[in-house]
């Protein structure tokens, strides 16, 4: 994921967030709003709740594969905001791609 495709500003965070569509499974809650740009954003938060430094950057590098990955799943012109819940602490990629694929497609059904 190049850098150009990543939200990385607190204000950006919180306007998406407050404005955005909200979608959510036990999983992951996504926030997603649209933007004047060419191609999608991406931010990703993992809490302090879910583990140390090196246990929530790993989480995040697995999700960033997972977006690379599913990008065409994605609507081009929008921000995503997602969010990893506890109860995705215990789980590998594997079952983290599956969950956040079931619902990216179920987002660009409703598009």
């Amino acid at each position: 994921m190049k850098k150009l495709y990543i939200v990385k500003h607190k204000y950006d965070f919180d306007r998406i967030i407050k404005q955005g569509k909200k979608k959510k499974n036990d999983i992951f809650i996504i926030y997603s709003e649209n933007n004047n740009l060419k191609y999608a954003r991406y931010g990703i938060s993992v809490g302090k709740k879910l583990g140390n430094a090196v246990y929530r950057n790993k989480k995040k590098r697995q999700l960033r594969s997972i977006i690379d990955n599913l990008e065409k799943d994605y609507v081009k012109t929008k921000d995503y905001i997602i969010i990893l819940r506890e109860k995705g602490k215990q789980l590998d990629y594997q079952e983290l791609n599956k969950k956040l694929k079931s619902l990216i497609i179920e987002r660009k059904d409703q598009r």
